[in-house]
């Protein structure tokens, strides 16, 4: 009967593997940096979604276990996006500041490498893709809890950018604070959402503390660091931006709660296989137009997983809808379905097709 394998060779094992895998992702960034060369000299993008996409799915393919297909995706992340800056730095301005959900759901798709730098509201990072002073931004549009994010859609009506990916993050709440200790929480800082999300929470266990709002979880965090009678609702990354402590985690009222962001920029995204189509429009206040600009698509089986509307700023009791579609504007069904609708409106402006998320 042969022994098992002692400690030391098992780390000898591992310290072999450790070497090789080293050698192989040095060999991997020296051709990622040629294929940065070779997009120089043809002026092509640097940076190709599709790819990414592409990669992730082969991977997923290629493992047998026992890691995770999420723990792969977020290695293969962040090897994808150190050779990327090899290539070329990557600039991503989101909805900062630092620690913000906006922040961690910017990292989930861009990785540790890129450039990521916050802004101080979802305007400014309309601006700075627009400027050119960033080629990707990254708002938040929804939550499942609290609704769609009205803000960023009125940005859609005059900006030329366009939806060219999503993110779905996980949204937990965490209470922190100096001492870590519920009996030493005099107020409770936040953003009035996390502070929604976790209305119930609060009025079971903290139901005489006063809730103050502020810009965002992390300004919260910031705040509690320096105060020892507070707490803050934010993220375990703030918790550990700025030393503080977790009071209870996950204290959000509804279990699935999560967060639906957008990725803009000025180019466009190429067909998947899997993607999602978003347009926005305005009808003429006609008998049964909201039948007939929903028909176009219901006859051509093109699905709508949804509609929202906003109302005109600069007329009283007129709308602009949001609407969202499965496919590419690139695919027939897809392209004669807004066409079509295009007849009955107003005007009616294509804001993307991009990957769907995972």
């Amino acid at each position: 009967m042969s022994e098992s394998p002692t400690l030391d060779q098992l780390r000898t094992e591992i310290d072999a593997l450790d070497a090789t895998i080293v050698a192989s992702l040095n060999q991997r960034a020296r051709i990622a940096a040629a294929v940065g060369r070779l997009k120089v000299s043809q002026d092509r993008d640097f940076h190709v979604p599709s790819r990414e996409r592409a990669v992730y799915e082969r991977v997923a393919q290629l493992n047998e276990g026992p890691l995770p297909d999420e723990a792969l995706r977020g290695i293969f992340r962040e090897i994808m996006s150190a050779c990327l800056a090899l290539e070329s730095p990557l600039k991503v301005a989101y909805l900062g500041p630092k620690a913000t959900f906006s922040h961690i759901a910017t990292m989930q798709q861009f990785g540790m490498s890129a450039l990521l730098e916050p802004q101080k509201s979802i305007p400014a990072v309309f601006e700075e893709v627009e400027k050119g002073k960033a080629q990707y931004g990254v708002v938040p549009v929804e939550n499942s809890t609290e609704g769609m994010i009205s803000h960023t859609l009125d940005m859609f009506v005059d900006s030329t950018l366009l939806i060219t990916n999503e993110i779905i993050l996980d949204i937990h709440h965490d209470l922190l604070s100096r001492t870590g200790r519920m009996e030493d929480i005099r107020k409770v800082y936040s953003h009035p959402q996390p502070i929604a999300q976790c209305r119930h929470w609060l009025e079971d266990n903290l139901p005489n503390v006063p809730l103050v709002d502020v810009a965002s979880t992390a300004v919260a965090a910031q705040i509690v660091s320096e105060d020892y009678t507070a707490a803050a609702i934010a993220s375990e990354l703030a918790a550990s931006l700025y030393d503080l402590k977790v009071v209870r985690s996950r204290i959000e009222d509804q279990i699935n709660n999560v967060t639906r962001f957008l990725v803009i920029s000025h180019k466009p995204s190429d067909p998947t296989g899997n993607d999602k189509t978003s347009i926005m429009f305005s009808v003429k206040d006609q008998p049964g137009i909201l039948h007939r600009m929903l028909e176009p698509f219901a006859r051509r089986g093109v699905n709508l997983s949804k509609i929202e509307s906003r109302p005109v700023k600069t007329k009283a009791w007129e709308y602009i809808f949001f609407l969202d579609m499965s496919g590419h504007v690139s695919e027939q069904p897809v392209r004669e379905a807004i066409e079509e609708l295009r007849g009955f409106c107003q005007f009616l402006k294509i804001l993307g097709s991009y990957p769907k998320a995972r």
